[in-house]
């Protein structure tokens, strides 16, 4: 089972400068976070979660959806993202490695207390950043085209299959 990453996503977004920076609305700024994520998801290896507070909406209930392998949780009304957090660290199993990205430090508090791992929001942020780009530069240094077997193959033996295709061999 992959470790699991819980995102307090309000929490994250408050301290991340590009909002701001960029004057993105609301929803730019989830949007633009939650593709982020699902990149950093895909380098890191962790089964990711974002929670966003649905405590002063009036949405009845609580909804679900999966963005490239990330599922984003819109909590309903009464409920906030710490209480969601919390509950999924309560049943997660005692073997299981859980994360709860948060700068919020009473639920740093409640998660640590449930066996959680406690990450900040900046220190977060600064993770995502840098899995992305050591990712992104792992792939540049391999090549690897998903598609193309060959360029996977040590270079002897791309030498040894190019001779037999030109029928050197």
């Amino acid at each position: 089972m992959k470790p699991l990453l819980l995102v307090d996503g309000y929490n994250v977004i408050g301290a991340w400068n590009v909002p701001r920076a960029e004057r993105l609305s609301i929803e730019e700024a989830r949007d633009r976070l939650v593709h982020l994520i699902a990149d950093y998801a895909g380098y890191s290896g962790e089964e990711v979660i974002v929670v966003f507070d649905g405590h002063y909406t009036d949405r009845p209930v609580r909804s679900r959806m999966n963005v490239h392998g990330v599922e984003v949780v819109f909590t309903k009304h009464a409920e906030s993202a710490d209480n969601y957090i919390e509950a999924a660290c309560e049943v997660a199993p005692k073997w299981r490695r859980v994360r709860v990205a948060t700068s919020d430090a009473v639920e740093q508090t409640v998660t640590l207390g449930r066996g959680a791992v406690r990450i900040s929001s900046r220190e977060f942020l600064l993770e995502l950043t840098q899995v992305r780009a050591a990712g992104r530069g792992h792939m540049r240094e391999e090549k690897v085209s998903r598609g193309d077997i060959l360029s996977r193959l040590p270079p002897h033996q791309r030498e040894i299959f190019d001779r037999m295709r030109k029928g050197e061999e």
